[in-house]
């Protein structure tokens, strides 16, 4: 007998996998809202099940005040940095100059700037001293995407940051591996060119095997498929489809085709014979932001599935973003992707 098992117990299952991993392959993450009561809460948890080892940005004593208001037994295992220990933090001082000396930035500039926890953070993992960040409950994503911009950059060979989100479908739902799908970019970029929509595409190939746990079968979505209609809108997605495949000649991808017939054998028949891929995609690449925003939000909303992410995608270290909505639960299960994605960099 075939158990289909309804998306709480695959979104339990996912995060189960990655709690394991990530408790296998201890990681270092830092926490730069270290007094934030949901991060704490959080991080307390982390610690408590020996899940990451924790970096807060901030004062001691000020972390352990907190921790005791909010009776957390656990905060006392992380480590503590303090950006106003001017002596200890000189050399991420120098860093951030020499980084940023070229747009005008003084080393009086950088001494200031490190005392912001989001760029001291950033700089504990260019030193080597961290594997990723998770903010965003008290700041913006414009100021946590900045901090990583300028202190990290993107990965070697990516110029494309974006945003994925792991579908996670209602129960019964034919579509994705076993109800997993992954979609992007539905977070970052708002007009991607070809050759970001098709570093999007191999970013997403790999947020699919190491965080959603599947093969990626990668469809290139357009109103088009295989030159059913023509306009500049497409040609961007064919060029994209062609580049992503010389950057990374393994990628199971295939595009231009419409929506229905990426996930829909029965018309992938008819509109795309011979594809490997359009009927039976678990990734799907929006041509731009506005259609991947709306159709996440849609398949959530009106399917009833599960989004989990955004995973921010391209960055030369992992660095996530939190809604300043979110929950400890939340937090916590973003720190779990944090260290699953900086495992998956060793």
């Amino acid at each position: 007998m075939q158990i289909v098992k309804n998306k709480n117990q695959e979104m339990k299952d996912l995060f189960k996998r990655l709690e394991d991993k990530a408790i296998a392959n201890k990681q270092r993450i830092i926490l730069p809202e270290s007094t934030e009561p949901r991060t704490m809460q959080a991080a307390d948890k982390i610690l408590a099940n020996g899940v990451a080892d924790i970096i807060l940005i901030g004062d001691a004593t000020e972390i352990a005040a907190k921790a005791a208001e909010l009776g957390l037994q656990n905060i006392g295992k992380a480590r503590i940095v303090d950006p106003n220990d001017e002596q200890a933090n000189e050399k991420y001082a120098q860093t951030f100059y020499e980084l940023r000396k070229k747009k005008g930035v003084t080393l009086e500039d950088a001494r200031k700037k490190i005392k912001d926890p989001l760029y001291l953070g950033c700089l504990l993992i260019k030193h080597g001293e961290a594997d990723g960040q998770v903010a965003g409950a008290q700041n913006t994503t414009g100021n946590v995407l900045r901090a990583a911009f300028q202190v990290l950059k993107t990965a070697p060979g990516v110029s494309a940051v974006s945003g994925a989100f792991i579908m996670l479908m209602p129960e019964g739902s034919p579509y994705g591996e076993n109800g997993i799908m992954v979609f992007a970019d539905c977070a970052v970029i708002p007009d991607p060119d070809a050759k970001q929509l098709a570093q999007i595409a191999v970013s997403t190939n790999e947020t699919a095997k190491t965080l959603a746990g599947i093969s990626p079968h990668i469809a290139m979505l357009s109103f088009s498929t295989k030159g059913s209609a023509s306009h500049e809108k497409v040609d961007k997605v064919v060029e994209a489809t062609k580049l992503a495949k010389e950057m990374c000649p393994e990628l199971d991808i295939d595009g231009e085709m419409q929506a229905d017939a990426a996930i829909v054998p029965s018309v992938a028949a008819t509109k795309a014979p011979g594809s490997q891929v359009a009927g039976k995609a678990n990734v799907l690449v929006f041509p731009d932001l506005g259609v991947g925003n709306i159709a996440y939000k849609l398949v959530q909303r009106i399917a009833g599935a599960t989004a989990v992410g955004p995973v921010l995608q391209g960055l030369a270290a992992p660095v996530n973003d939190l809604s300043r909505g979110c929950s400890p639960e939340d937090i916590y299960k973003t720190i779990l992707l944090t260290c699953n994605q900086a495992i998956a960099r060793h």
